[in-house]
C-alpha cells in the first residue's frame, strides 16, 4: 500500500473531523456575547436562561476541539518530515503567534466563562465571553494565516543546507498579510458563524416542535437567524473577493473550479452539472461571461482553461467542481432560509410551519458540510502542490515511516474517534433534553438569589 496516499487519508480524515467543532465553538462564541449582552441590557431572566444554557453547549464543543486539533501538529511530525523541513521556519511562526496570542486569551478566560456566573461581576464575566470568542477566531486566524501562505507564498527565500531546500522568511508581517489571509479567514469565520446559529436553530426548533421551553426557543431562534441572515449575506462579496484572489495565484483550481479547460475570453459561470475530464466537457447550465466579469469587472476579460498547463499539475477536476459548487449552493440555501424565515417571523406565522421547524432540527449538519466542502474545495484544488508551485505534497512525505505504521493510527485514530464523537453527542443530547434552567435573577450583584442566601449564611458564620 502506498505511503503518500494513506498519509493523506489519515490527515484529511482527521482534521475534517476535527474541523466539526471549532465552527461551532467561533459561531457560538459570537453568539454568547450577544445573548449575555442582551442580558446585560434587559436584566431579564429569559436572556440569563438564554446565556447559560449556550455555555454549557458551548463548553461540550470547545473542549473537543482543543482535544483533536492536538493531533494535526504531530503529525507533521511523524507523516510529513520533508514538509515540515521546507516550511518549518515560516509555518512554526503563525503557529507560535496562535499560541501565544490566541490560546493562551482564550484559555486563560475559559475558566471565568464556564464558572464564573455567580463568582464575578455582570461586566466582569461578560468581558471574560468577549475575550474568550475573540481568542477563538484568533486562533481560527493563524491557523489561517498559515495555510493561506502555502496557497500564495510570499516574503520567503531558499535555503539549501546539507542536500534539503528549505524556505525561511524574510518578512513576518508579509507571510502574516500574504495575499489570500484576509478574503479566506473572514470567509472561513462567516461559515463559522452560520454553523454556531444553525446550531442553535436546529434545538430551538426542536423544543418548539415539542412545545417545550417556548419563549426561550423563540428568542433563541430569531436571534440565530438575524446572524445567520446577515453573514449569509455578507458571504458572496468575500466569496467573490476570494476568488479573484484564487484566479491570480492559482488559476489552475479556479479552472477546475468552473470545468473550463480550453482558454475563454469571456468565460461563462457554470451554475452546476458534471465534468468529463477524458473528453474535456462540462456539462451544465451556464450564464455567459459571467465569470469574466466576477474576476475582472470586464466582459471580456480572458480566463485561462486548465490545458495551458500539463496534465500532472491538474487536480481532480470533477471532484474540485463537485465540491466548490455544493458549497456555494448550500450557502444560497442558508441565506435565503434566514431571510424567509425572518419574514415569516414579522408576520407571526414562522413556528406554525412545523414542516420548516423540522427541517431546521436537521439542518444543523448542512453548515458543517459547506464548511467541510469549502475546505475540500481548497486543499484539494490546490494538489498536487502543498506550497504553491514550490513543493509537492508527494515530496513531503517522511521516508522512514512505514504503511503498515500509518494504516494502524489510522485504524486507532477512527475508533478513538467514532467514540468521542458519540460522547459528544451524548453529553449534547443530555443538555439539549434536559433544558434550560430557571435562575432567579438579582440585578444588584448578580448572584442568584439560592447563591445570595448562601453566602449571607458563611459571612454570618465566619
Amino acid at each position: 500500500m502506498d505511503v503518500e496516499v494513506l498519509s493523506r487519508l489519515q490527515f484529511a480524515f482527521t482534521a475534517m473531523f476535527h474541523y466539526i467543532f471549532p465552527p461551532f465553538s467561533i459561531g457560538l462564541g459570537l453568539l454568547l456575547v450577544i445573548f449575555e449582552s442582551l442580558y446585560l441590557y434587559t436584566r431579564s431572566p429569559l436572556d440569563e436562561k438564554i446565556t447559560r444554557f449556550w455555555i454549557k453547549i458551548f463548553a461540550a464543543n470547545f473542549s473537543l476541539g482543543v482535544a483533536t486539533g492536538i493531533v494535526l501538529e504531530f503529525e507533521f511530525g511523524t507523516n510529513w518530515s520533508k514538509y515540515s523541513r521546507f516550511v518549518g521556519d515560516i509555518f512554526g511562526s503563525p503557529l507560535a503567534a496562535e499560541g501565544i496570542f490566541a490560546f493562551f486569551l482564550e484559555s486563560g478566560f475559559l475558566a471565568i466563562l464556564l464558572f464564573g456566573w455567580n463568582r464575578v461581576r455582570p461586566w466582569v464575566h461578560w468581558i471574560s465571553t468577549v475575550l474568550v470568542a475573540i481568542g477563538s477566531m484568533m486562533s481560527a486566524f493563524w491557523i489561517i494565516v498559515a495555510n493561506s501562505w502555502q496557497q500564495t507564498p510570499v516574503a520567503y527565500r531558499l535555503v539549501s543546507e546539507n542536500g534539503f531546500t528549505r524556505a525561511l522568511i524574510t518578512d513576518f508581517w508579509a507571510v502574516v498579510m500574504n495575499p489570500s489571509s484576509m478574503p479566506r479567514f473572514i470567509h472561513t469565520i462567516l461559515g463559522c458563524y452560520i454553523q454556531g446559529a444553525f446550531l442553535v436553530i436546529s434545538v430551538s426548533a426542536f423544543y418548539i416542535i415539542k412545545k417545550k421551553h417556548l419563549k426561550f426557543a423563540q428568542r433563541s431562534i430569531l436571534i440565530a437567524l438575524t446572524v445567520a441572515g446577515l453573514a449569509g449575506l455578507v458571504q458572496p462579496f468575500i466569496g467573490h473577493w476570494h476568488a479573484v484572489i484564487v484566479a491570480k495565484y492559482q488559476p489552475t483550481k479556479l479552472a477546475a473550479y468552473e470545468g473550463l479547460f480550453e482558454t475563454t475570453k469571456g468565460a461563462p459561470l457554470t451554475l452546476f452539472g458534471w465534468v468529463d475530464v477524458e473528453k474535456q466537457k462540462t456539462y451544465g447550465p451556464q450564464i455567459p461571461k459571467l465569470l469574466s466579469i466576477m474576476v475582472d469587472g470586464n466582459p471580456d476579460t480572458v480566463i485561462k482553461g486548465l490545458n495551458e498547463y500539463p496534465r500532472e499539475v491538474w487536480p481532480a477536476v470533477n471532484q474540485v467542481f463537485q465540491s466548490y459548487h455544493l458549497m456555494v449552493g448550500l450557502g444560497m440555501l442558508f441565506l435565503s432560509l434566514s431571510f424567509i424565515s425572518l419574514y415569516w417571523h414579522k408576520r407571526g406565522t414562522l413556528y406554525e410551519k412545523t414542516w420548516l421547524m423540522w427541517f431546521y432540527v436537521f439542518s444543523v449538519a448542512l453548515p458543517v458540510m459547506a464548511n467541510q466542502l469549502g475546505w475540500y474545495s481548497a486543499e484539494r484544488g490546490r494538489q498536487p502542490w502543498v506550497v504553491q508551485d514550490l513543493l509537492k505534497t508527494s515530496e513531503s512525505v517522511s521516508p522512514s515511516v512505514h504503511w503498515g505504521e500509518v494504516l494502524t493510527s489510522l485504524i486507532l485514530f477512527a475508533v478513538i474517534y467514532a467514540l468521542l464523537f458519540c460522547v459528544w453527542i451524548y453529553v449534547l443530547n443530555k443538555e439539549i433534553q434536559h433544558g434550560p434552567e430557571s435562575h432567579e435573577y438579582a440585578p444588584e450583584a448578580g448572584y442568584t438569589k439560592t447563591q445570595e442566601f448562601m453566602d449571607a449564611a458563611i459571612t454570618k458564620k465566619v
